[in-house]
């Protein structure tokens, strides 16, 4: 058994330790455009959200109007100096979703699940914890990836 266990680590060593620089480069390279485009996604939201916010000030605005006291022509700089300018449309609420998925949830229960009976079962009480947790993750994402196909199943149908 500690054979097989030195096989894999060295099998897995070697193919880690073969990279290609010019792969690490491509690698970290899309990783940089993977990261702009996020924050570039996070500004878009960010600005619809004030847009909308904009959008329900002017409207709210327009319907009870109140006697504002005497403006001067300062605009903080992300604001619009007239009021005469249209709201742009509210952007639609997405949908929140509440909790985490049957996948997630089976592999943290499975994790510990498969660590507990690993120390148990294992005299090697770390090394029996640590496969107990990886195969457990990978039998409970398992299972909740069943579950949860299950539910989309059925939430299809009606």
């Amino acid at each position: 058994m500690k054979q097989i266990v030195l096989a894999l680590a060295t099998v897995v060593t070697l193919f880690a330790c073969n990279s290609n620089s010019a792969d690490t480069a491509a690698a970290v390279e899309k990783a940089k455009k993977e990261t702009l485009d996020s924050i570039n996604a996070v500004n878009v939201a960010k600005q619809q959200v004030i847009d909308s916010m904009n959008a329900i000030h002017h409207s709210a605005r327009k319907s009870h109007p109140v006697e504002a006291p005497a403006r001067n022509n300062y605009a903080a700089p992300n604001t619009v100096a007239s009021d005469n300018t249209p709201a742009p449309a509210p952007a639609p609420a997405p949908q929140k979703k509440k909790g985490w998925s049957h996948t997630a949830k089976g592999a943290v229960v499975g994790a510990g699940a498969g660590a507990i009976t690993g120390a148990i079962v294992n005299p090697d009480r770390v090394k029996g914890a640590a496969i107990g947790a990886i195969v457990g993750a990978g039998v409970g994402a398992g299972t909740g990836a069943i579950v949860d196909h299950a539910k989309k199943k059925k939430a299809a149908q009606q």
